[in-house]
């Protein structure tokens, strides 16, 4: 079967229909994602129990980071991938594949080695206590073989947009997501294995998705596959992927980190139901935000091929229309949030009392949402250009340089003041996003010369390329 370049589109088409081409497969993967974790708590919430959602919650910093591996090599190497093909050189986008392929193999023998072995240290680090550790263990110990696997997908789907085939990419996603909610209702109510008939569901899910993109890249028709030459390790690759991908993966890192400060946090001043509770917030808040970054990841092959192809027009085209569509459905977002929380809330339980919590917790976690989706939008554009310091202090603004001091200095005034600590742990995030986003704002000023008419990136850019072939 003939191969076919389908990536010449990206410097033809226009940026609107692009978007809309790659945005939208994009979008529906990244809320396809999402579903894995929330209807884990929605099955969990109905059928097992509110503790079940507290121990799944104590899970999620550390799938998280597990989730920042897969972004680490699979954005850096899906952003690098895009501009190589902007400059034509398909030897070298093999070269990227294979490499990408090794990282992946690398860190994931790392991480399912080291979970095993300080498990339960790692489960009371992030926040698990005598009630729900025995959940949280359970879930991890079958999960963690899998989470290779998501790793993979993740890497592999990302190189199958870039490559030029985003609709590939999203059904991926969409067929694990249909076999994870089939045998959540299988395992769960069918069979009650409770918290474990989660974990299987979400590990065979993973298991179907990663082999079917593996196949893809076996395909003579597939524009760019494996290729024997691929394989041999290039330590100039393996830079250049890492340091792009430092910036997702810094950022899920990060959070991971503090989610568990913050479940510390909440434990202190509100007990375990309001670390569920923030559970079930985080995964509404957690659904905004992966349809922020799926326009983004629709965004990344067009800026960052134009980029590499010299065509800034098109690339300040793409970075406008994705910051409007971004910044207008957050008002959207937070017009649902902040209006009907308690209604969202009993989609995962029916404890009155984690309803009750969940109300104010909605409201203050989602309100900046515009400005969260201006900060992201910049950190995401950025990484796909090769900035990626830009994006690294983008995104961590909000969840290091601003979240950890906040979160013990505003509680504290709040206690100090005869008012609710938890409230004032909700209240720490809201500032967050305002000081982030105003960050943001001023590190693209510094950038915006890259939309100059022909802007040439700069020596040390154009060195940190790598050569076109060996």
């Amino acid at each position: 079967m003939q191969t076919v370049d389908k990536t010449k589109e990206l410097e033809t088409q226009s940026i609107g229909r692009l978007l809309w081409i790659y945005a939208v497969p994009a979008v529906i993967s990244q809320i396809i994602a999402s579903v894995y974790n929330i209807c884990d708590r929605v099955f969990l919430g109905q059928y097992v129990s509110a503790l079940a959602i507290s121990g799944l919650a104590i899970t999620m910093p550390i799938m998280n980071i597990i989730h920042a591996f897969g972004s680490l090599v699979g954005a850096g190497s899906s952003a690098r991938m895009s501009i190589v093909l902007g400059r034509k050189d398909i030897k070298w986008a093999e070269k990227i594949l294979g490499n990408s392929m090794l990282l992946t193999f690398f860190f994931g023998f790392l991480f399912v080695a080291g979970g095993y072995l300080f498990l339960d240290n790692i489960l009371t680090a992030f926040g698990a206590s005598e009630e729900t550790i025995a959940y949280a263990r359970t879930y991890m110990r079958i999960v963690l073989p899998g989470m290779f696997l998501t790793t993979l997908a993740l890497n592999l789907t990302g190189l199958i947009r870039a490559t030029g085939y985003p609709t590939k990419s999203m059904l991926i996603m969409v067929v694990g997501a249909v076999v994870n909610i089939g045998l959540d209702a299988l395992f769960i109510c069918g069979l009650h294995w409770g918290i474990a008939g989660a974990a299987w569901a979400t590990t065979i899910a993973m298991t179907v998705s990663s082999l079917w993109a593996i196949t893809h890249f076996l395909l003579k028709s597939s524009f760019i596959r494996f290729r024997r030459h691929a394989w041999a390790p290039k330590l100039y690759i393996f830079r250049n992927i890492l340091a792009i991908g430092f910036s997702p993966f810094s950022m899920n890192v990060a959070a991971s980190f503090v989610v568990a400060l913050l479940n510390r946090q909440i434990i202190r001043f509100g007990g375990d139901l309001a670390v569920g509770t923030y559970g079930i917030v985080n995964s509404f808040c957690s659904f905004l935000v992966m349809f922020i970054l799926g326009v983004c990841q629709g965004m990344q092959p067009i800026a960052g091929y134009n980029y590499g192809a010299g065509k800034t027009d098109r690339l300040k085209g793409v970075y406008w229309l994705t910051m409007r569509v971004n910044v207008i459905f957050c008002f959207v977002g937070i017009a649902i949030t902040c209006t009907i929380p308690a209604i969202l809330m009993q989609a995962f339980t029916s404890d009155i009392e984690m309803i009750n919590l969940g109300r104010p917790a909605m409201r203050y976690l989602s309100v900046m949402f515009p400005l969260i989706g201006y900060t992201i939008t910049n950190s995401q554009f950025f990484q796909s250009i090769d900035k990626p310091w830009i994006a690294i202090v983008t995104s961590l603004s909000r969840q290091v340089i601003f979240l950890i001091p906040m979160m013990y200095i505003v509680p504290f005034f709040f206690t100090r003041w005869g008012w609710d600590g938890l409230t004032g742990v909700w209240v720490s995030c809201t500032i967050c996003d305002v000081l982030g986003a105003l960050l943001a704002w001023s590190l693209f000023l510094t950038q915006k010369k890259v939309f100059n008419p022909g802007y040439v990136p700069s020596h040390r850019e154009k060195k940190e390329h790598g050569p076109t072939s060996d």
